[in-house]
Protein backbone atom coordinates (compact mmCIF):
# COMPACT_ATOMS: atom_id res chain seq x y z
CA UNK A 1 0.00 0.00 0.00
CA UNK A 2 3.09 2.19 0.19
CA UNK A 3 2.75 3.65 -3.29
CA UNK A 4 -1.23 4.45 -3.36
CA UNK A 5 -1.69 5.91 0.40
CA UNK A 6 -0.33 6.48 3.46
CA UNK A 7 -0.65 3.42 6.06
CA UNK A 8 -2.20 5.64 8.68
CA UNK A 9 -5.20 6.11 6.48
CA UNK A 10 -6.59 3.10 7.76
CA UNK A 11 -6.81 1.12 10.86
CA UNK A 12 -5.53 -2.57 10.33
CA UNK A 13 -9.15 -3.76 11.79
CA UNK A 14 -10.78 -1.36 9.20
CA UNK A 15 -8.46 -2.84 6.09
CA UNK A 16 -9.18 -6.76 7.75
CA UNK A 17 -13.13 -5.63 8.04
CA UNK A 18 -13.33 -5.07 4.51
CA UNK A 19 -11.27 -7.11 3.12
CA UNK A 20 -13.04 -10.33 5.05
CA UNK A 21 -16.34 -8.77 3.62
CA UNK A 22 -14.91 -8.97 0.13
CA UNK A 23 -13.53 -12.10 0.58
CA UNK A 24 -17.10 -13.24 2.48
CA UNK A 25 -19.61 -11.91 -0.15
CA UNK A 26 -17.50 -12.30 -3.93
CA UNK A 27 -17.54 -15.87 -4.02
CA UNK A 28 -21.15 -15.83 -3.73
CA UNK A 29 -21.66 -12.81 -6.28
CA UNK A 30 -19.22 -14.69 -8.90
CA UNK A 31 -20.82 -18.09 -8.28
CA UNK A 32 -24.57 -16.66 -8.72
CA UNK A 33 -22.99 -14.43 -12.13
CA UNK A 34 -21.33 -17.74 -13.09
CA UNK A 35 -25.14 -19.84 -12.38
CA UNK A 36 -27.14 -17.11 -14.48
CA UNK A 37 -24.54 -17.19 -17.14
CA UNK A 38 -24.10 -21.17 -17.63
CA UNK A 39 -27.90 -21.02 -17.45
CA UNK A 40 -28.16 -18.37 -20.70
CA UNK A 41 -25.64 -20.67 -22.46
CA UNK A 42 -27.32 -24.14 -22.14
CA UNK A 43 -30.54 -23.15 -22.80
CA UNK A 44 -29.36 -20.87 -25.52
CA UNK A 45 -26.48 -23.09 -27.82
CA UNK A 46 -28.86 -26.37 -26.72
CA UNK A 47 -32.92 -27.13 -28.03
CA UNK A 48 -33.30 -26.87 -24.52
CA UNK A 49 -34.54 -23.32 -24.36
CA UNK A 50 -36.64 -23.90 -27.66
CA UNK A 51 -38.30 -26.65 -25.88
CA UNK A 52 -38.71 -23.80 -23.17
CA UNK A 53 -40.24 -21.40 -25.27
CA UNK A 54 -42.40 -23.83 -26.34
CA UNK A 55 -43.66 -25.71 -23.58
CA UNK A 56 -44.53 -21.75 -22.15
CA UNK A 57 -46.62 -21.06 -25.16
CA UNK A 58 -48.50 -23.90 -25.24
CA UNK A 59 -50.51 -23.55 -22.43
CA UNK A 60 -51.87 -19.89 -24.10
CA UNK A 61 -52.61 -21.65 -27.41
CA UNK A 62 -48.95 -21.79 -28.49
CA UNK A 63 -49.33 -18.71 -30.89
CA UNK A 64 -46.42 -16.49 -32.05
CA UNK A 65 -47.30 -13.92 -29.35
CA UNK A 66 -48.12 -16.27 -26.94
CA UNK A 67 -44.46 -17.72 -27.29
CA UNK A 68 -42.68 -14.78 -27.51
CA UNK A 69 -44.23 -13.41 -24.14
CA UNK A 70 -44.28 -16.69 -22.38
CA UNK A 71 -41.73 -17.35 -23.45
CA UNK A 72 -39.62 -13.95 -22.37
CA UNK A 73 -41.44 -14.70 -18.77
CA UNK A 74 -40.24 -18.04 -18.37
CA UNK A 75 -36.65 -17.28 -19.32
CA UNK A 76 -36.93 -14.11 -16.43
CA UNK A 77 -38.38 -16.37 -14.30
CA UNK A 78 -35.98 -19.00 -14.54
CA UNK A 79 -32.80 -16.70 -14.56
CA UNK A 80 -33.77 -15.12 -11.38
CA UNK A 81 -34.31 -18.35 -9.50
CA UNK A 82 -31.04 -19.29 -10.72
CA UNK A 83 -29.56 -16.16 -9.32
CA UNK A 84 -32.12 -15.83 -6.05
CA UNK A 85 -30.45 -17.97 -3.88
CA UNK A 86 -26.82 -16.25 -4.30
CA UNK A 87 -28.36 -12.97 -3.84
CA UNK A 88 -29.65 -14.03 -0.51
CA UNK A 89 -26.30 -15.33 0.25
CA UNK A 90 -24.80 -11.96 -0.15
CA UNK A 91 -27.30 -10.22 1.12
CA UNK A 92 -27.01 -12.43 4.62
CA UNK A 93 -23.47 -11.40 4.63
CA UNK A 94 -23.70 -7.95 3.92
CA UNK A 95 -26.05 -8.18 6.86
CA UNK A 96 -23.57 -9.55 9.34
CA UNK A 97 -21.26 -6.47 8.20
CA UNK A 98 -23.92 -4.20 9.63
CA UNK A 99 -24.85 -2.86 6.02
CA UNK A 100 -28.21 -4.43 5.70
CA UNK A 101 -31.17 -2.65 7.93
CA UNK A 102 -34.32 -3.73 5.98
CA UNK A 103 -35.91 -7.37 7.10
CA UNK A 104 -36.02 -10.35 4.56
CA UNK A 105 -40.03 -9.32 3.70
CA UNK A 106 -38.80 -5.99 2.33
CA UNK A 107 -35.97 -7.58 0.82
CA UNK A 108 -38.72 -9.65 -1.13
CA UNK A 109 -40.61 -7.29 -2.00
CA UNK A 110 -37.78 -5.10 -3.74
CA UNK A 111 -37.22 -8.44 -5.62
CA UNK A 112 -40.76 -8.45 -6.63
CA UNK A 113 -40.60 -4.96 -7.55
CA UNK A 114 -37.49 -5.70 -9.70
CA UNK A 115 -39.04 -8.78 -11.37
CA UNK A 116 -41.95 -6.91 -12.63
CA UNK A 117 -40.27 -3.48 -13.39
CA UNK A 118 -38.22 -6.19 -15.68
CA UNK A 119 -40.83 -8.22 -17.47
CA UNK A 120 -42.44 -4.41 -17.83
CA UNK A 121 -40.00 -3.23 -19.94
CA UNK A 122 -38.79 -6.76 -21.72
CA UNK A 123 -42.56 -8.10 -22.41
CA UNK A 124 -42.97 -5.38 -24.98
CA UNK A 125 -39.12 -5.08 -26.15
CA UNK A 126 -39.35 -8.68 -26.91
CA UNK A 127 -42.67 -8.39 -28.90
CA UNK A 128 -41.45 -5.79 -30.77
CA UNK A 129 -38.58 -7.55 -31.64
CA UNK A 130 -40.17 -10.28 -33.43
CA UNK A 131 -43.05 -8.18 -34.89
CA UNK A 132 -39.68 -6.44 -36.95
CA UNK A 133 -37.73 -10.36 -37.72
CA UNK A 134 -41.41 -11.24 -39.33
CA UNK A 135 -41.35 -8.08 -41.47
CA UNK A 136 -37.89 -8.02 -42.05
CA UNK A 137 -35.99 -11.87 -41.42
CA UNK A 138 -33.18 -11.24 -43.45
CA UNK A 139 -32.07 -7.34 -41.90
CA UNK A 140 -34.31 -7.27 -38.97
CA UNK A 141 -30.93 -5.77 -36.95
CA UNK A 142 -30.46 -2.57 -39.04
CA UNK A 143 -34.22 -0.83 -37.68
CA UNK A 144 -33.48 -2.55 -34.42
CA UNK A 145 -30.29 -1.41 -33.65
CA UNK A 146 -31.79 2.27 -34.16
CA UNK A 147 -35.27 1.33 -31.75
CA UNK A 148 -32.20 0.02 -29.20
CA UNK A 149 -30.43 2.98 -29.02
CA UNK A 150 -33.72 5.37 -29.12
CA UNK A 151 -34.82 2.86 -26.05
CA UNK A 152 -31.55 3.11 -24.14
CA UNK A 153 -31.51 7.59 -24.73
CA UNK A 154 -35.34 7.46 -23.59
CA UNK A 155 -34.80 5.14 -20.19
CA UNK A 156 -31.91 7.18 -19.23
CA UNK A 157 -34.30 10.52 -19.66
CA UNK A 158 -37.09 9.00 -17.41
CA UNK A 159 -35.38 6.91 -15.22
CA UNK A 160 -35.21 9.25 -12.00
CA UNK A 161 -38.62 10.36 -12.74
CA UNK A 162 -40.34 6.53 -13.88
CA UNK A 163 -37.64 4.05 -12.21
CA UNK A 164 -35.73 5.31 -9.65
CA UNK A 165 -39.19 5.93 -7.63
CA UNK A 166 -39.92 2.18 -7.37
CA UNK A 167 -37.23 1.46 -4.78
CA UNK A 168 -36.68 4.60 -3.16
CA UNK A 169 -39.15 7.66 -1.85
CA UNK A 170 -37.58 11.34 -2.39
CA UNK A 171 -38.25 14.07 -0.68
CA UNK A 172 -37.18 17.96 -0.65
CA UNK A 173 -34.05 18.63 1.44
CA UNK A 174 -35.39 20.85 3.87
CA UNK A 175 -33.94 24.69 3.76
CA UNK A 176 -31.05 24.97 5.81
CA UNK A 177 -27.19 25.77 5.47
CA UNK A 178 -26.15 22.41 3.64
CA UNK A 179 -29.00 23.11 1.10
CA UNK A 180 -28.01 26.47 0.39
CA UNK A 181 -24.19 25.30 0.59
CA UNK A 182 -24.78 22.34 -2.15
CA UNK A 183 -26.87 24.65 -4.93
CA UNK A 184 -24.36 27.81 -4.23
CA UNK A 185 -21.21 24.75 -5.35
CA UNK A 186 -23.46 23.73 -8.43
CA UNK A 187 -24.05 27.47 -9.31
CA UNK A 188 -20.40 28.45 -8.99
CA UNK A 189 -19.91 25.27 -11.03
CA UNK A 190 -21.37 26.55 -13.43
CA UNK A 191 -24.35 23.27 -13.59
CA UNK A 192 -28.24 23.92 -13.15
CA UNK A 193 -29.61 21.25 -11.01
CA UNK A 194 -33.80 21.12 -10.72
CA UNK A 195 -33.62 20.34 -6.81
CA UNK A 196 -31.91 18.94 -3.90
CA UNK A 197 -33.41 15.27 -2.86
CA UNK A 198 -32.89 13.34 -0.07
CA UNK A 199 -33.20 9.29 -0.38
CA UNK A 200 -34.82 7.11 1.58
CA UNK A 201 -31.56 4.63 1.59
CA UNK A 202 -31.73 3.83 5.81
CA UNK A 203 -34.74 1.49 5.39
CA UNK A 204 -32.82 -0.72 3.34
CA UNK A 205 -29.26 0.19 4.08
CA UNK A 206 -25.96 1.79 6.06
CA UNK A 207 -24.30 2.89 3.19
CA UNK A 208 -23.21 6.36 2.47
CA UNK A 209 -23.25 7.79 -1.43
CA UNK A 210 -24.62 10.92 -2.80
CA UNK A 211 -25.23 11.33 -7.22
CA UNK A 212 -26.78 13.44 -9.25
CA UNK A 213 -29.65 12.60 -11.40
CA UNK A 214 -31.02 13.21 -15.14
CA UNK A 215 -30.77 14.82 -17.90
CA UNK A 216 -31.34 18.28 -18.87
CA UNK A 217 -34.69 19.59 -16.60
CA UNK A 218 -34.59 16.07 -14.48
CA UNK A 219 -31.32 16.68 -12.97
CA UNK A 220 -31.14 16.64 -9.14
CA UNK A 221 -28.71 16.40 -6.11
CA UNK A 222 -29.54 13.45 -4.78
CA UNK A 223 -27.83 12.27 -1.13
CA UNK A 224 -28.37 9.65 0.85
CA UNK A 225 -30.37 9.90 4.40
CA UNK A 226 -27.35 8.20 5.75
CA UNK A 227 -24.91 10.28 4.18
CA UNK A 228 -26.49 13.32 5.80
CA UNK A 229 -27.24 11.89 9.28
CA UNK A 230 -23.20 11.12 9.25
CA UNK A 231 -20.97 12.99 7.56
CA UNK A 232 -20.16 16.48 8.10
CA UNK A 233 -21.35 19.11 5.69
CA UNK A 234 -18.49 20.03 4.00
CA UNK A 235 -17.67 15.83 3.59
CA UNK A 236 -21.27 16.02 1.82
CA UNK A 237 -20.06 18.37 -0.10
CA UNK A 238 -16.89 17.52 -1.56
CA UNK A 239 -19.16 14.08 -2.59
CA UNK A 240 -21.48 16.59 -4.18
CA UNK A 241 -18.77 17.86 -6.03
CA UNK A 242 -17.30 14.41 -7.12
CA UNK A 243 -21.13 14.02 -8.59
CA UNK A 244 -21.19 17.56 -10.47
CA UNK A 245 -18.13 16.55 -11.84
CA UNK A 246 -19.57 13.99 -14.08
CA UNK A 247 -22.12 16.24 -15.04
CA UNK A 248 -19.55 19.13 -15.84
CA UNK A 249 -17.72 16.47 -18.13
CA UNK A 250 -21.09 15.22 -19.15
CA UNK A 251 -20.26 12.02 -18.36
CA UNK A 252 -24.16 10.99 -18.36
CA UNK A 253 -24.71 12.41 -21.15
CA UNK A 254 -21.66 10.09 -22.64
CA UNK A 255 -22.64 6.92 -21.14
CA UNK A 256 -26.26 7.52 -22.36
CA UNK A 257 -24.57 7.96 -26.24
CA UNK A 258 -22.12 5.32 -25.75
CA UNK A 259 -24.79 2.75 -24.00
CA UNK A 260 -26.89 3.92 -27.21
CA UNK A 261 -23.68 3.07 -29.40
CA UNK A 262 -23.19 0.29 -27.74
CA UNK A 263 -26.96 -1.54 -27.82
CA UNK A 264 -27.24 -0.52 -31.39
CA UNK A 265 -23.92 -2.66 -31.94
CA UNK A 266 -24.78 -4.91 -29.84
CA UNK A 267 -27.77 -5.58 -31.77
CA UNK A 268 -26.28 -5.68 -35.02
CA UNK A 269 -23.84 -8.34 -34.26
CA UNK A 270 -26.93 -10.54 -32.41
CA UNK A 271 -28.42 -9.76 -35.37
CA UNK A 272 -25.40 -11.13 -37.78
CA UNK A 273 -24.67 -14.24 -35.44
CA UNK A 274 -28.69 -15.33 -35.43
CA UNK A 275 -28.34 -16.16 -39.60
CA UNK A 276 -25.21 -18.39 -38.46
CA UNK A 277 -26.97 -22.00 -39.41
CA UNK A 278 -24.61 -23.99 -37.20
CA UNK A 279 -25.93 -22.15 -33.86
CA UNK A 280 -29.90 -22.04 -34.96
CA UNK A 281 -29.21 -25.77 -35.80
CA UNK A 282 -27.90 -26.37 -31.96
CA UNK A 283 -30.51 -23.89 -30.62
CA UNK A 284 -33.47 -25.88 -32.44
CA UNK A 285 -34.85 -22.93 -34.12
CA UNK A 286 -35.74 -22.30 -37.78
CA UNK A 287 -34.61 -18.28 -37.59
CA UNK A 288 -34.48 -15.49 -35.42
CA UNK A 289 -38.08 -14.95 -36.69
CA UNK A 290 -38.94 -17.84 -34.99
CA UNK A 291 -39.43 -16.99 -30.79
CA UNK A 292 -37.80 -20.14 -30.26
CA UNK A 293 -34.91 -18.23 -31.14
CA UNK A 294 -35.32 -16.37 -27.74
CA UNK A 295 -33.04 -18.41 -25.75
CA UNK A 296 -29.85 -18.03 -28.50
CA UNK A 297 -30.73 -14.21 -28.59
CA UNK A 298 -30.37 -13.86 -24.92
CA UNK A 299 -27.34 -15.95 -25.08
CA UNK A 300 -25.37 -13.71 -27.63
CA UNK A 301 -26.14 -10.73 -26.04
CA UNK A 302 -24.80 -11.54 -22.43
CA UNK A 303 -21.44 -13.31 -24.29
CA UNK A 304 -20.77 -9.32 -25.68
CA UNK A 305 -22.29 -8.24 -22.39
CA UNK A 306 -19.40 -10.35 -20.53
CA UNK A 307 -16.72 -9.48 -23.35
CA UNK A 308 -17.04 -6.09 -23.34
CA UNK A 309 -17.26 -5.86 -18.96
CA UNK A 310 -13.84 -5.38 -18.55
CA UNK A 311 -13.74 -2.49 -20.91
CA UNK A 312 -16.36 -1.07 -19.29
CA UNK A 313 -15.11 -0.87 -16.27
CA UNK A 314 -11.98 0.75 -17.13
CA UNK A 315 -13.62 3.71 -18.62
CA UNK A 316 -15.78 3.98 -15.55
CA UNK A 317 -12.50 3.78 -13.34
CA UNK A 318 -10.85 6.95 -15.53
CA UNK A 319 -14.06 8.76 -15.45
CA UNK A 320 -14.23 8.32 -11.83
CA UNK A 321 -11.02 9.96 -11.29
CA UNK A 322 -11.62 12.73 -13.51
CA UNK A 323 -14.60 13.25 -11.43
CA UNK A 324 -12.58 12.87 -8.28
CA UNK A 325 -9.59 16.15 -9.53
CA UNK A 326 -12.85 17.98 -10.35
CA UNK A 327 -13.87 17.80 -6.60
CA UNK A 328 -10.67 18.56 -5.61
CA UNK A 329 -10.49 21.47 -8.21
CA UNK A 330 -13.89 23.08 -7.58
CA UNK A 331 -13.48 22.83 -3.42
CA UNK A 332 -9.48 23.26 -3.45
CA UNK A 333 -9.86 20.57 -0.06
CA UNK A 334 -7.64 17.65 -0.63
CA UNK A 335 -7.71 17.39 3.78
CA UNK A 336 -11.18 17.15 3.65
CA UNK A 337 -11.32 14.94 -0.10
CA UNK A 338 -9.58 12.10 1.73
CA UNK A 339 -11.88 12.74 5.40
CA UNK A 340 -14.39 12.40 2.72
CA UNK A 341 -12.89 9.26 0.92
CA UNK A 342 -12.06 7.48 4.44
CA UNK A 343 -15.96 8.07 5.80
CA UNK A 344 -16.90 6.43 2.51
CA UNK A 345 -14.41 3.38 2.57
CA UNK A 346 -15.22 3.04 6.34
CA UNK A 347 -18.50 3.13 6.44
CA UNK A 348 -19.78 1.19 3.02
CA UNK A 349 -17.23 -1.77 4.65
CA UNK A 350 -14.94 -1.35 1.88
CA UNK A 351 -12.01 -3.46 0.40
CA UNK A 352 -9.45 -0.08 0.48
CA UNK A 353 -6.83 -2.00 -1.89
CA UNK A 354 -8.45 -5.06 -3.72
CA UNK A 355 -6.81 -7.54 -5.77
CA UNK A 356 -5.54 -6.00 -8.68
CA UNK A 357 -7.22 -8.79 -10.86
CA UNK A 358 -10.62 -7.97 -9.30
CA UNK A 359 -10.14 -4.43 -10.02
CA UNK A 360 -9.01 -5.10 -13.79
CA UNK A 361 -12.60 -7.31 -14.73
CA UNK A 362 -15.26 -5.81 -12.04
CA UNK A 363 -13.95 -2.27 -10.68
CA UNK A 364 -16.12 0.57 -11.25
CA UNK A 365 -14.18 2.79 -9.18
CA UNK A 366 -10.36 3.35 -8.42
CA UNK A 367 -9.88 1.78 -4.76
CA UNK A 368 -10.18 4.02 -1.95
CA UNK A 369 -6.08 4.23 -1.64
CA UNK A 370 -5.18 5.00 -4.72
CA UNK A 371 -8.22 8.01 -4.72
CA UNK A 372 -6.56 9.12 -1.43
CA UNK A 373 -3.06 8.89 -2.97
CA UNK A 374 -4.12 11.02 -6.11
CA UNK A 375 -5.70 13.36 -3.64
CA UNK A 376 -2.63 14.04 -1.87
CA UNK A 377 -0.09 14.36 -5.24
CA UNK A 378 -3.25 17.06 -6.15
CA UNK A 379 -2.04 20.28 -6.68
CA UNK A 380 -4.06 23.66 -7.73
CA UNK A 381 -3.50 24.92 -11.36
CA UNK A 382 -1.26 28.17 -11.52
Amino acid sequence: MADTADDDDFTPAETARGRALRRAQTPWALGGALATGTLTLVLGLTPAGAGLVSAAGGPFGGSWAAEVLAGTAALVLLGRAVALPFGARVRAVRSRYGLVTQGWGGWAVDVLRGLALTLGLLLPAALGLYTLTGHRPDDWWLPGAGLAAVLVVALSFLHPLLIEPVFNRFTPMAASPLRDSLLALARRDGVTVRDVLVADASRRTTALNAYVSGLGSTRRIVAYDTLLETAAPREVELVVAHELGHVKHRDVLTGTVLGAVGAAVAVVLVGLLSRWGPLLDAAGADGAADPRSLPLLAALAGLIGAATGPLQAATSRRIEARADRHALELTGDPQQFIAMQRRLAVANVSDVDPPRLLVLLFGTHPSATRRIAAARAWRPAP
